[in-house]
């Protein structure tokens, strides 16, 4: 056994196993829960969704019947890179991805921001000049008079810096945040624990499927013949809303020749849980929860849907992606004045061009027409997006603080 084997041994010794996994991620999540109001909103996907039922009074238009993120905050929206390298701010998570009421990614999307402008300590009207700017962004997606260019429109400094991170990185830059040494491994640690024998013996199985193996090879044109090896996985303790659930990094090498960045690939293994997010009643949608993810995945972030698979593991429905060095995450947690109505109009138009894309000219029309009803005198939005969006910040702050006192007594009542 060589040095680098023992001493892996013994940091994976103290490391949880994977009986002891779902206590340690429960506190875990409630930490980071507790870390701001923001990240509270961003891990209660379900919670939003019972307070916007109990909104009293509460009603909102119904969209077409479209496939929505159905988590659209913030941090679900980022540079993304297609099989060809081309990079663009899409939705980046479908977990809750259903064919649902295109209203409710855009309230999701203006709470978080909404939060977000709080956690700024920016002023009230700053917030409701955001509301202002969200409805004109995603407005703009639907009309056609408003030309390629608007829906083009210059990105703010804030998109405009992870974008260009994004461009400029490599695998050598996603290698030096998941992978060390000269024979690549997947490094045990806070964010990585170790696996059971009989987790790696599953996931080993489960590359030895050429549809999945294909996943690996198609992006890099090796063809159906090259060799997928499983050199490593592990537990992957990352996010919020995927406690409990499986989550996997798997190590892969392509081609079974020298181990070099052009023959590695990494993959995420997710495991894909029934949405919190209602669906519009009569529908038709996949019953296996990762081929919904995968089939909304490819109606509003195409770049990132040619790029799963669905599949199981361990008689659960999970999501198998490649990772790419260009998918990086939107961090906004703090932002002026000015950056607020530009991120908020910027990234509603990102939501608005998936929504878009999916329908046809008549649709966009009447849907467009819906969102620019009943205006007032003194607010430059739908009434139904401003009215939610007080009444869920309201839900979201007392939630937090409760979520915070029993976090800080260690009480569960």
């Amino acid at each position: 056994m060589t040095k680098k084997n023992i001493t892996r041994n013994k940091l994976s010794n103290k490391l949880p196993k994977p009986d002891a996994r779902q206590a340690l991620l429960t506190t875990r999540r409630n930490a980071k829960m507790a870390r701001s109001a923001h990240a509270y909103v961003r891990g209660n996907t379900s919670k939003f969704y019972e307070w916007l039922d109990g909104i009293e009074g509460h009603a909102l238009p119904e969209g077409p019947a479209i496939w929505i993120c159905g988590d659209c905050h913030t941090g679900n929206l980022g540079p993304v890179a297609d099989a060809q390298g081309r990079v663009e701010i899409q939705i980046r998570d479908l977990d809750q991805t259903v064919i649902g009421n295109p209203a409710h990614d855009l309230i999701r999307l203006g709470l978080s921001l909404a939060t977000a402008a709080r956690g700024s300590d920016l002023p009230g009207v700053t917030t409701v000049r955001m509301m202002e700017a969200i409805a004109d962004g995603y407005e703009r997606a639907f009309d056609e008079a408003a030309g390629i260019a608007d829906i083009h429109a210059e990105k703010p400094e804030a998109v405009r810096v992870v974008m260009r991170e994004a461009v400029r990185r490599s695998w050598r830059h996603l290698a030096e945040e998941r992978i060390e040494d000269l024979e690549p491994t997947i490094p045990l640690g806070p964010r990585f624990w170790p696996l059971a024998k009989s987790e790696r013996r599953e996931i080993e199985t489960l590359f030895e499927k050429g549809s999945l193996a294909r996943l690996a090879t198609v992006l890099r044109g090796t063809g159906d013949e090259a060799d997928v090896e499983v050199l490593d996985a592990a537990y992957w303790v990352k996010g919020c809303s995927s406690l409990g659930r499986l989550r996997y990094a798997v190590l892969l090498d392509i081609d079974g020749a020298a181990v070099e960045g052009d023959d590695l690939c990494l993959i995420d293994i997710k495991e894909a849980a029934q949405a919190a997010a209602p669906r519009y009643p009569g529908v038709r949608m996949p019953r296996d929860n990762a081929e919904r993810v995968v089939e909304g995945a490819r109606h509003l972030s195409p770049s990132l849907g040619e790029r799963m698979r669905a599949a199981r593991l361990a008689e659960r429905a999970v999501v198998i992606r490649e990772l790419l060095p260009q998918d990086m995450k939107l961090t906004i947690e703090q932002f002026t004045r000015d950056e607020a109505m530009k991120v908020a109009r910027f990234l509603a138009m990102v939501v608005g061009k998936a929504h878009a894309r999916q329908m046809d000219s008549a649709e966009r029309k009447a849907w467009l027409t819906e969102l620019r009803r009943n205006r007032s005198k003194t607010l430059d939005a739908p009434g139904w997006l401003w009215t939610g969006i007080v009444e869920l910040v309201s839900s979201h702050a007392a939630g937090y603080l409760e979520h915070c006192r029993r976090y800080a007594t260690g009480r569960d009542d």
